[in-house]
């Protein structure tokens, strides 16, 4: 662990310093370390969508992802080339993410329901020379050969596929040592694409020394990770930045299994069943997934759950989200903070403070957090601004792929500035407002969208909401409100009115939406965020 033991959190942050070694590489960080110490220790475990069970130590990892270094190397794979991964949570992502950063090749994480365009995209800025996948990811791949002139390489991990060559039996005559690349820790590692909420998606590139980055945010939000006992596992795809970087590789790292289930299609009773027959200890739960699992009646009468830890991060939980988490888990849920660029930098943490509804927590360990205005200049409390953080920072990104002028408009002086807007209490706390472009400014007043749609889905109708401003002459602009309804229910003007007036009466007058729109489905990022740059477009096309 890389937290010292501590009883608040100011001891936590008086006593902790960086110790990032000369000599840094993830893959041998996250297994070898361990395969060489105790190689039978339990990894990783898969549960197919069956409901069979797979095991696999530290010794397993180490020799497939040798082997498959081995095959890469053979096949003129070197120290920085880029190789896509698109695959699911499997035994195959983990091992395919450790050979290639053992073999110094920096790794670019694929979501697998990323379309032709999206991945055509990604591979042809990074350059990929080679992409790990399975049947349907393969499937996407053949029509864009032509277009991608660096890609070399396909290698499919459910077996030959036309123009995809079996993983299997290609990594089968390899030698299971390797002698991993040496590399610092500023040396890239990983490229992980932005969700690309708004404009085409930009590649943060991230060195060795982000996995040591993170782990102070991953041990502080789920009160101290690396216990005896503790057994993780999350919904959120090992693609996405809060999957791989915030518990499959930090879990490896400190020794704590990993339970990998990507379910087709993620329901919220699946998720209960699991925690239960997979004796999870620590989970990370988005927002959305706390959404949904909310939606189930009584699931404490129906589950027997052991958990010591939830984790959620992305969106800022809210009163109900937080309390609802205490009666279903017997624990409260502890809220995390960070992007892609610059990931885990705030945190709760329910063993040394009390956690404050609507509020992020405050900064980890190790990172430098303020609010600053455009300039980059610090902001008294109360104040609305700029959440930036300070460089130089173990888990910042070394830049966007390719594009210096992107990067440089990130930072103002000294501080990144992370595109999100909040402010400070005296204590230091820190409130997530709303993206820069998500604040709503109606009749002089600057209103975030979060604590609108956390008052939204109080109310016993609403499923799922999503909060935007709509153009007004008047006003510039109003609050406008697009609601999925739980099941059953029903739309009406009069359960439009009954909603507004229930965040009126509960929030302030200039808050309330003054448009409720109902939707079957609200548009989101592949990493379950909800996407208002089309809701915003949407309202901003009505009459």
């Amino acid at each position: 662990m890389l937290l010292p033991e501590a009883t608040s959190y100011d001891e936590l942050r008086e006593r902790f310093t960086w110790d990032i070694p000369d000599r840094f590489n993830i893959g041998v960080a996250v297994c070898d370390d361990w395969a060489d110490r105790e190689p039978n220790r339990e990894a990783l475990v898969f549960v197919d969508e069956n409901g069979d069970e797979a095991h696999y130590s530290y010794a397993d990892l180490q020799r497939l992802s040798n082997q498959l270094a081995n095959l890469l190397k053979s096949r003129g794979i070197q120290p920085g080339d880029r190789i896509g991964v698109l695959l699911p949570q499997r035994p195959e992502t983990a091992y395919a993410h450790i050979a290639a950063l053992k073999l110094g090749a920096i790794t670019i994480p694929l979501f697998t329901l990323f379309g032709e365009e999206a991945l055509e995209y990604r591979l042809k800025d990074s350059g990929a020379k080679a992409v790990i996948t399975d049947l349907g990811g393969a499937a996407k791949l053949a029509p864009l050969r032509d277009k991608l002139p660096d890609l070399t390489t396909v290698f499919c991990v459910d077996g030959e596929n036309g123009a995809a060559q079996d993983l299997a039996s290609h990594m089968a005559g390899h030698e299971d040592t390797f002698r991993a690349f040496d590399t610092a820790p500023n040396d890239p590692a990983i490229i992980i694409y932005t969700s690309g909420t708004t404009g085409q998606p930009k590649g943060a590139l991230h060195g060795h020394r982000v996995l040591l980055g993170h782990l102070p945010g991953v041990e502080m939000s789920h009160d101290f990770l690396g216990q005896p006992g503790d057994r993780i596992w999350t919904p959120a795809d090992w693609a996405w930045i809060g999957g791989l970087l915030d518990v499959l590789l930090p879990a490896l790292y400190l020794g704590v299994p990993v339970v990998a289930c990507r379910f087709r299609k993620f329901t919220a009773e699946a998720a209960f069943q699991l925690l239960q027959d997979q004796r999870i200890r620590n989970t990370f739960l988005p927002p959305t997934a706390l959404k949904m699992m909310r939606q189930v009646e009584a699931p404490e009468k129906n589950w027997r759950l052991d958990l010591r830890s939830v984790a959620s991060g992305g969106e800022t939980l809210g009163a109900e989200l937080i309390d609802w988490g205490r009666k279903t888990f017997d624990l409260t849920i502890n809220e995390f903070y960070g992007q892609t660029e610059c990931n885990m930098i705030v945190s709760s943490c329910a063993r040394l403070m009390e956690a404050r509804p609507g509020i992020m927590g405050r900064p980890v360990p190790g990172h430098t957090v303020r609010v600053v205005s455009d300039a980059g200049e610090e902001l008294p409390p109360e104040t609305l601004g700029n959440i930036a953080v300070r460089r130089p920072d173990p888990v910042m990104f070394l830049g966007y792929w390719n594009n210096e002028e992107a990067t440089a408009k990130k930072f103002a002086s000294e501080w990144l500035l992370t595109g999100d807007t909040g402010m400070t209490d005296q204590d230091g706390w820190i409130r997530f407002v709303g993206r820069d472009d998500d604040v709503i400014t109606s009749s002089g007043y600057r209103i975030g969208p979060g604590e609108i749609e956390d008052c939204l889905i109080r109310h016993p109708a609403v499923a799922m909401a999503g909060v935007v401003g709509k153009p007004d002459p008047q006003r510039t602009e109003i609050v406008k409100a697009f609601i999925v309804l739980k099941s059953g229910i029903e739309p009406t003007d009069s359960l439009a009115r009954e909603i507004a007036e229930f965040v009126k009466t509960r929030l302030a007058a200039h808050e309330y939406p003054r448009e409720v729109e109902f939707v079957d489905a609200l548009p989101l990022t592949t990493t379950g965020k909800v996407i208002r740059r089309e809701l915003r477009a949407r309202a901003e096309g009505e009459d």
